[in-house]
């Protein structure tokens, strides 16, 4: 039984900060693992915010949210974070961690499934 669970979502005016975090339990997961944070606002395609390898730390962080976002890991704990600063309207959205086998972040292919996929945790951004 693996399970991934997303926290810290809520609602924030436009500029202020969120911490989200994801939770694995019952699964140790190995250095060839990426953990991702990924976001899905309604009637919208779902689309990366950051990656993390497992193996050496190395982070992939996509054109939308670089300079604000900073994904990090506690791989002891596992337990994997974003940290969301300068938060803007358009960041609102479900956000999800996945985690899957290296290569499939970089890749985008999430659409075409990922082994792990958490529930989400809701993130407003107010005008």
């Amino acid at each position: 039984e693996v399970h991934l669970v997303e926290s810290g979502g809520g609602l924030v005016q436009s500029g202020g900060s969120l911490r989200l975090s994801c939770a694995a339990s019952g699964f140790s997961f190995d250095d060839d693992y990426v953990i991702g944070w990924l976001r899905q606002a309604p009637g919208k395609d779902r689309e990366g915010a950051s990656c993390i390898s497992l193996s050496d730390g190395v982070t992939y962080v996509f054109d939308s949210v670089k300079g604000r976002f900073t994904i990090s890991s506690d791989n002891g704990a596992n337990m994997f974070y974003l940290q969301m600063n300068s938060l803007k309207p358009e960041d609102t959205a479900v956000y999800y961690c996945a985690a899957d086998h290296w290569g499939w972040c970089e890749a985008r292919t999430w659409d075409k499934g990922v082994d792990y996929w958490g529930q989400g945790t809701q993130v407003t951004v107010s005008s």
